[in-house]
């Protein structure tokens, strides 16, 4: 199987059909959040192979995936039963859209994008900055973080799942707060875009990363 042997440090439930597949990072590993990686797996001898985003802020002695649990999928229920001490391969990291610890962040989520505007929002705090996080989903994860970056002094906006309008008001109320990041699936970065432009601002200047 192509890519590097990882070992599962641990898979931990981190929303509803959600998990965090905390992984060792091996030797050579050196990513930004804002990255992914593309990691294979044999489930039944059958070789299948997903992207998936950091959504850990560093990766010093391991790192982080959220992984969304789709009940008829044939990859991810199998990482979401995987135990410590199991592995999978990982190649990567890939991605231009990266933080690199400069600046204040407003980093924007759809569904599974919250894991890397978390870490993001995590990785500005850390280094002494501003993040404001906004996040649409129809059953939140990483609500705990989310709540603890708020608790450090971050905004944080969580709305329910078709809210355009809200959506809309949010970015343009904290698309000048500082970088804007949005991750997510192709109808909700397309809103943050458009929102983005009907307030006058410029799409190219945010880092979009469309999950298809």
């Amino acid at each position: 199987m192509d890519g590097t042997s990882v070992t599962v440090a641990s898979v931990t439930e981190v929303g509803p059909d959600t998990v965090a597949l905390e992984l060792e990072t091996p030797a050579g590993f050196d990513a930004l959040p804002g990255q992914f990686v593309l990691l294979r797996a044999a489930p039944d001898d059958e070789e299948l192979a997903r992207h998936y985003t950091l959504s850990s802020p560093s990766v010093g002695e391991t790192f982080e995936l959220t992984v969304g649990i789709d009940p008829d999928g044939d990859l991810s229920p199998w990482l979401a039963d995987l135990e410590a001490g199991e592995t999978v391969h990982v190649e990567g990291p890939f991605g231009r859209i990266t933080y690199d610890g400069e600046g204040d962040v407003v980093a924007v989520a759809g569904g599974p994008g919250v894991g890397a505007a978390v870490a993001i929002a995590e990785a500005a705090h850390e280094a002494g900055h501003e993040a404001t996080v906004i996040y649409r989903a129809a059953e939140p994860a990483h609500t705990d973080r989310l709540e603890a970056l708020e608790d450090a002094g971050a905004t944080v906006v969580v709305l329910e799942a078709g809210a355009d309008d809200e959506l809309a008001e949010a970015v343009t109320t904290h698309r000048e707060a500082g970088q804007l990041y949005a991750f997510g699936f192709d109808d909700f970065v397309t809103a943050v875009a458009e929102a983005i432009e009907a307030d006058g601002g410029d799409q190219d200047d945010a880092l979009i990363e469309n999950f298809g």
